[in-house]
């Protein structure tokens, strides 16, 4: 993990920097994030009607078969469209890269400076998707899901936080910061949903626990 990253909260010597500090805090949240997902009852309402199903296998899977990241406009990626939309006063080169900017991490509370320390995370990840009936679907039915922009799918997070959640489902991986785990449930259960994947018995579980919290 890095050991140095832009933190938020700094000393201020005045009420005018402290009214100016509560602004930062509150910028990410809502400036940045990514398309709502449905709401706590309409995702209880749909675990209600899910029968679980077991895993399937990973035989065959290549994070190859989910081409990304897809052009989204002009030298724009998927990935360099997020980091624009997730981030705060991003400022972007001729190629589209994140030269600069400022980006909240809603998985474990950490904000960055710097686009390197971010990875994009594909909510439901790419291999739990192929377990769960993407391995039946096209080339380019995959593409779709791994550049979906209009499902909370897709959402800059601090990198080292997304390579320990790896394809983990949620009954064997949450979002370390407690307060993000309404939403991450919910941004799961809409992913699931619209794409018609399964789910097993210990993710659907897991779900309804958080959900039943909200």
């Amino acid at each position: 993990m890095p050991t140095v990253y832009a933190r938020r909260i700094g000393v201020f010597a005045s009420a005018v920097a402290l009214a100016s500090l509560t602004s930062l805090v509150n910028a990410p949240t809502a400036q940045a994030a990514p398309p709502t997902p449905i709401s706590a009852s309409a995702a209880r309402s749909y675990l209600a009607t899910v029968t679980p199903q077991a895993e399937g296998s990973t035989s065959g899977y290549s994070r190859d078969l989910f081409p990304h990241w897809s052009t989204v406009s002009g030298a724009c990626n998927t990935r360099e469209t997020v980091l624009k939309r997730d981030g705060v006063n991003v400022v972007q080169d001729s190629a589209c890269a994140a030269v600069s900017g400022s980006w909240y991490s809603e998985y474990d509370g950490a904000t960055w400076t710097a686009a390197s320390d971010l990875d994009i995370d594909h909510v439901v990840a790419l291999a739990e998707a192929w377990r769960s009936g993407a391995s039946s679907w096209t080339t380019s039915k995959r593409q779709q899901f791994a550049n979906d922009l209009t499902r909370p799918q897709l959402i800059a997070v601090t990198d080292n936080v997304n390579q320990a959640k790896g394809d983990l489902d949620p009954g064997k991986w949450l979002p370390p910061r407690t307060a993000y785990r309404c939403t991450y449930a919910r941004m799961w259960v809409h992913v699931k949903q619209y794409w018609g994947l399964s789910m097993d018995s210990g993710e659907k579980t897991a779900l309804v626990n958080i959900l039943n919290g909200c």
